[in-house]
């Protein structure tokens, strides 16, 4: 069980770049997520897939040199789903289909992914944490700094999309 989890229903073993697929998996489990229950269902499976990942992390790594092997993608997904809560939100708030907002999707995909990868900043500090606190922080952080990215590019293009349409 914890070998499912942590690889995100064997996601994690997809190659090359096993950390992107893992994203790539958090997407479709997000629209399902949200259609069932909404952007507090996301948020509970946020809540969720961070505590169920540190356990399963934990479990997977015990006794092992490599606290952080590439198969272990829960951390992706939790920080994938984070990136996407101001989608469902904004979604939710408009009265829209969640896949209206598909230019969100792929932001918060692509910011996810930068900063996981280039470990900019805090993200980089979580990383090398040692454990499973480590593991899970650095995609939670990198989840909100893309969050945060996906909340400026739809406040910019808004006030781009506004300007257009009333130039006074």
């Amino acid at each position: 069980m914890t070998h499912l989890i942590a690889t995100f229903f064997y996601s994690g073993h997809l190659r090359p770049a096993p950390g992107t697929w893992g994203s790539l998996a958090a997407l479709p489990a997000a629209l399902l997520i949200y259609a069932l229950t909404g952007p507090w269902g996301l948020v509970a499976g946020v809540l969720l897939s961070y505590l169920l990942g540190h356990w399963a992390t934990a479990v997977e790594t015990k006794g092992k040199d490599n606290h952080d092997p590439s198969e272990i993608v829960i951390d992706e997904v939790c920080g994938q789903w984070i990136a996407l809560l101001p989608v469902a939100f904004g979604a939710a708030n408009a009265g829209v289909a969640i896949t209206a907002l598909w230019p969100g999707w792929i932001a918060a995909f692509l910011l996810f992914r930068l900063f996981d990868i280039t470990k900019w900043g805090p993200v980089g500090w979580a990383d090398r944490m040692h454990g499973p606190t480590g593991v899970m922080l650095d995609d939670v952080i990198a989840g909100v700094f893309a969050a945060i990215g996906v909340i400026i590019l739809a406040g910019l293009a808004h006030m781009g999309f506004v300007t257009q349409v009333n130039p006074a």
